[in-house]
């Protein structure tokens, strides 16, 4: 007998919530899940190139598609532009989506 796989999350939101980030990870893994993240901070410092921002964005798209769910990192319910269109893929795929924070006072995002 074999037992199910563990559900997998990605998680998204703004690279500048690296703290943030990197606890959500520790206790979603911590809980049996896997989880997939973006690897690069460009808010934190990491120095990235326009051609890697995009390959890095599409492979987010493709990691969201991997996904069983979505796990938005909201800090004070923040939600950038690049986190809506993220969301917006997430639902238009079927993927259920979920926010660390409370979204006060945010409409549609």
């Amino acid at each position: 007998m074999t037992e199910a796989r563990p559900q997998i999350v990605c998680l998204c939101g703004s690279t500048r919530f690296t703290d943030e980030f990197r606890t959500v990870n520790r206790d979603l893994t911590l809980a049996g899940t896997i989880v997939v993240a973006p690897a690069e901070f460009e808010h934190a410092g990491d120095q990235i190139t326009n051609e890697q921002k995009a390959a890095l964005s599409a492979l987010h798209f493709a990691k969201i598609d991997l996904a069983d769910r979505v796990m938005v990192v909201n800090p004070g319910g923040y939600i950038g532009e690049s986190m809506r269109r993220e969301i917006r893929y997430a639902h238009q795929t079927g993927k259920p989506v979920e926010y660390t924070d409370a979204l006060d006072g945010v409409v549609n995002p």
